[in-house]
């Protein structure tokens, strides 16, 4: 198969899934190497967002799929008659903070960092998908474990943890807007 015809088929892949693709499953379904659909998919990437389409294709820890060009999501949004889902509370963010940085976490960890009940947070942000289950920790009690998904990545537009801002770094700045409003921190 030749570069542009596997292009196309990586194209037309991630079309039809809707929903991210690894690379592994790409390779496979072209036949084709990992390092090959991976290329290509890049390729695709490039030319879509060099001729500025409607369409993207998302990288996002060694997933792929074909989303919507960001700068169109109002026109997207009106065209589709949705309305924007309700912003994240104070407390969903939190909980996806501490999640997020100290993956994997139990709801007991989440809690003591946050000092309040999380459970029902915990569950609405499970239930939105955008952390998941990861297992048992092995100790009494065997607690549940919890990290972000693929779609808390999309929400944020990251292609991957290694996005996440540097935790210490945030602290400071912080500090530093508290201390210019005369706030404490």
């Amino acid at each position: 198969m030749d570069t542009g015809e596997l292009e196309s088929v990586i194209e037309g892949i991630l079309f039809a899934a809707g929903e991210p693709i690894s690379l592994t499953r790409l390779a496979q379904a072209a036949d084709v190497e990992p390092g090959e659909a991976e290329r290509a998919a890049r390729s695709v990437a490039d030319r879509l967002r060099y001729e500025r389409r409607g369409m993207r294709i998302a990288e996002m820890d060694g997933v792929y799929q074909m989303v919507s060009a960001p700068e169109y999501a109002p026109l997207i949004r009106k065209a589709m008659e949705e309305r924007r889902p309700p912003p994240l509370s104070k407390a969903a963010l939190e909980v996806l903070c501490v999640t997020a940085y100290r993956q994997p976490v139990t709801r007991a960890e989440i809690e003591r960092i946050r000092g309040v009940d999380s459970s029902n947070t915990v569950a609405l942000l499970a239930e939105k998908g955008l952390i998941e289950e990861a297992g048992r920790l092995d100790v009494l009690g065997r607690p549940m474990q919890y990290r972000t998904t693929p779609a808390f990545l999309r929400t944020f537009g990251l292609k991957s943890l290694d996005e996440l801002p540097d935790i210490e770094q945030m602290e400071g700045q912080l500090a530093m807007l508290a201390d210019m409003q005369g706030v404490s921190p």
